[in-house]
């Protein structure tokens, strides 16, 4: 690829909408995760920011727990289910992790997608929308960050984290005080689509290496 064809492919990625994968990170059954998500996607289109977004309900992608050896092959059940969500990783020029806190963590179901995964994430920005309790998902989003660092992302520094009982969620899956995690909301996608557009017009023009 020439300079001239580097810069253009760079503009033209400039111009496009930045393309966001929403990952639902909780499988438990009667769950928050999805209708979080739902309130997420919402206010993010009221948020201002020219965004496209395409939601990962790991609810829905069956990867075995089991990784391959080194070098070794993934079984049936596990290339079925990468060929679903692997492209969509792939193509998101950034994400956003939605999840609960289990016992002071993230659930397991996040992490071995994590795991499965390493290209898909690596020069891209991560941000957050965590829920759960009077810590409202923050230890979760802490440890998470430690993760996407390994993965050679990028976590922004503002999330969104849904308290009880001050701005727990009512049975709708909206946090009560809608307007504080509203505007938490679109803080975060600002600074969500500043790396993003910056970080794509840097892996069009110099392709990532870790």
């Amino acid at each position: 690829m020439s300079v001239t064809d580097s810069v253009t492919g760079a503009r033209a990625a400039g111009d496009s909408p930045l393309r966001v994968a929403v990952i639902v990170g909780s499988v438990r059954e009667g769950r928050q995760g999805r209708a979080v998500a739902d309130w997420f996607l919402a206010t993010a289109a009221e948020a201002g920011p020219d965004l496209a977004y395409d939601v990962i309900d790991l609810a829905g992608v069956d990867l075995p727990l089991v990784l391959p050896g080194w070098g070794g092959t993934p079984g049936p059940g596990a290339v079925a289910a990468l060929r679903e969500v692997s492209p969509r990783l792939a193509a998101a020029d950034a994400f956003v992790v939605v999840t609960p806190e289990y016992n002071h963590s993230f659930p397991a179901a996040l992490k071995n997608l994590l795991d499965w995964h390493l290209r898909e994430w690596q020069a891209k920005p991560v941000g957050f929308v965590s829920y759960g309790g009077l810590g409202g998902g923050l230890r979760a989003v802490e440890q998470l960050r430690l993760v996407f660092a390994e993965l050679h992302a990028v976590t922004v520094r503002d999330s969104v984290s849904l308290h009880g009982p001050w701005s727990g969620l009512g049975e709708d899956g909206a946090p009560r005080d809608a307007e504080v995690c509203a505007g938490a909301a679109k803080g975060m996608l600002g600074q969500l689509a500043w790396w993003g557009r910056a970080l794509r017009a840097a892996r069009a023009e110099h392709p990532y290496a870790a």
